[in-house]
């Protein structure tokens, strides 16, 4: 197996609408328990107002705010929603104005967060360009097994921390999760850039898979917890988007690779310097207010919503929290509690979007991408990936600017739909032969309007998503078991990919993948839900009322 032709991305958003698909959700509308859920009546915010006293500190955060600020619409309106439960459909709901003005600013903590969301895309793309170089330094060149193994090690280690990361951010919160995160992202990178041995590369490996499965969890749990109502989805958005940088940032790192064989060692230890960041920027972000409500630390709780949207809107949020707890003082779920009848549906619904998401053939898409333009006579693999990963990066800004207007359901079936096209070019470019002398061209072009159409939807709405459809109490348990479900998938598909290949055409292979998407297209409208304009408090009321 060709492991050297692999490049590697990944991507996580969720949400849920009821079409009628299932009946949880229609069951929503004869609850007794939810008679009138209003959201009060919110401020515009102007979040541009944040400083830290440390200067290095600061420097780093502006940058990093000032990126966000760059890929976020110039003025985002306020929503406020009245939804019936009797009667009115959760995603029908309308919008109110509001007034007022809150002073926090929640863009440089979201800027820190995605450190990790950076950190996720530059160890899994890394291993693209200096996976043939490294080979040749470490005397695997015709190992392909090992080859592998450096590569799916990575993703191992991402399903293993996905889970973990779950429960330490119930224990010790959202921002000491991302602390002790930047441990494994930080040796896993050294090990790597300074490895002598095979074993000791593919230990590098699993630790920064860990470490990226931790952030992978966690990072959309943290944005989507901190983030005004009005403007979350753009937020949520914002995490895929860094993740596409990261990815765009490692093919853009091997470039120095071949006046240089040894470069692969500095590629690997460049990613030491963001796992620093991170844990030094969130030791000055705030804790996520809701966590620390279900912990019972009120003040701080309070504390962290005057940092995040101002000390206007302390006692909004605060009664937020408090509705959504009332008439209930059950304890933090544990994992079979996922499983119960109360929850089983709306986590299947998550996981069924990441499985989606990954046998739609994104991962394989990137992996099997310089081969593929290779195979059709183009000159330059390198510049058509790197036009791949600035097509996902390109996508994603588009997305993030339609996510709080468009909504996340519409964005879903818009998404599927183009994958599923491309894949059909993709699949007819390289068996009909009436397309033999445009099969460069419309390898590139297919491959280029895939990864376009993967990042306005499949790519970041899952994980946005997640943290809004699950309750509080399982809130961190359940995303980072659909995230296993991501890695899971994606270690397998890393795995056999190329096996799969081999034995039945690439062509079959992508068109499967195109009627995975358009089964994808069909449960989505069935079964997901929209939550755009909508407090996390108000989703879960709606979705998951106290039995």
């Amino acid at each position: 197996m060709q492991a050297s032709a692999y490049a590697v991305k990944a991507n996580p958003g969720l949400q849920i609408q009821n079409r009628g698909g299932l009946p949880f959700f229609g069951e929503l509308r004869s609850r007794n328990t939810i008679k009138d859920l209003r959201m009060t009546e919110r401020s515009k915010s102007n979040c541009f107002g944040f400083r830290l006293s440390s200067g290095p500190m600061e420097s780093e955060l502006s940058y990093l705010r000032i990126g966000v600020e760059r890929a976020l619409p110039s003025s985002v309106k306020s929503r406020s929603v009245r939804a019936q439960a009797s009667g009115e459909d959760i995603e029908n709901a309308a919008p109110a104005k509001t007034q007022g003005k809150p002073s926090g600013s929640v863009f440089p903590y979201v800027g820190v967060a995605c450190l990790g969301a950076i950190l996720f895309g530059y160890h899994l793309g890394v291993v693209n360009g200096a996976l043939e170089y490294l080979s040749k330094d470490l005397g695997i060149t015709e190992n392909t097994v090992l080859q592998g193994w450096i590569v799916s090690t990575l993703l191992a280690g991402a399903t293993v921390g996905s889970f973990t990361g779950g429960t330490l951010a119930d224990k010790f919160g959202r921002t000491k999760t991302f602390q002790l995160d930047a441990i494994p992202l930080a040796v896993g990178a050294f090990l790597c850039a300074t490895a002598q041995s095979v074993q000791t590369l593919i230990i590098g490996r699993l630790l920064a898979g860990i470490g990226i499965g931790i952030s992978s969890a966690i990072v959309p749990l943290y944005i989507s917890e901190i983030s005004p109502t009005e403007i979350r989805g753009t937020l949520g958005s914002i995490n895929q988007l860094f993740i596409c940088i990261g990815i765009l940032a490692a093919l853009v790192a091997g470039l120095p690779l071949a006046g240089n064989p040894l470069w692969w060692r500095t590629m690997f230890g460049i990613a030491i310097i963001p796992s620093v960041l991170l844990a030094l920027g969130m030791a000055f972000s705030p804790e996520s207010p809701r966590w620390l409500y279900q912990q019972g630390k009120l003040s701080e709780a309070e504390m962290a919503i005057k940092r995040l949207f101002g000390k206007e809107r302390v006692a909004e949020v605060m009664n937020d929290f408090s509705a959504a707890s009332q008439g209930s003082s059950e304890p933090e779920a544990g994992w079979f509690d996922l499983f119960s009848n109360r929850y089983r549906r709306v986590v299947n619904v998550g996981a069924a979007l990441f499985l989606f998401q990954q046998l739609a053939g994104i991962n394989a898409v990137v992996y099997y991408s310089t081969s593929v333009f290779r195979s059709v006579g183009i000159a330059s693999d390198v510049a058509a990936s790197a036009l791949v990963g600035a097509s996902n990066v390109f996508g994603t800004i588009i997305a993030s600017s339609l996510m709080d207007k468009q909504g996340r359901k519409s964005l879903l079936i818009t998404s599927f739909s183009g994958m599923a096209a491309s894949m059909l070019l993709l699949s007819l470019s390289l068996t009909w032969k009436a397309l033999g002398p445009y099969s460069g061209t419309l390898a590139v072009l297919g491959t280029v309007l895939y990864v376009l159409s993967f990042s306005l939807g499949a790519g970041p709405v899952p994980a946005l998503l997640l943290p809004e459809i699950f309750a509080s109490r399982i809130r961190a348990k359940a995303v980072a078991l659909s995230l296993g479900m991501h890695w899971i998938s994606n270690f397998v598909i890393g795995l056999f990919f190329l096996s799969f290949v081999n034995k039945f055409g690439i062509s079959s292979v992508y068109l499967g993948f195109s009627m995975v998407c358009v089964l994808a297209v069909l449960y989505i409208a069935a079964n997901v839900v929209e939550t755009k304009g909508r407090s996390l408090e108000e989703i879960e009321r709606a979705l998951n009322p106290a039995i």
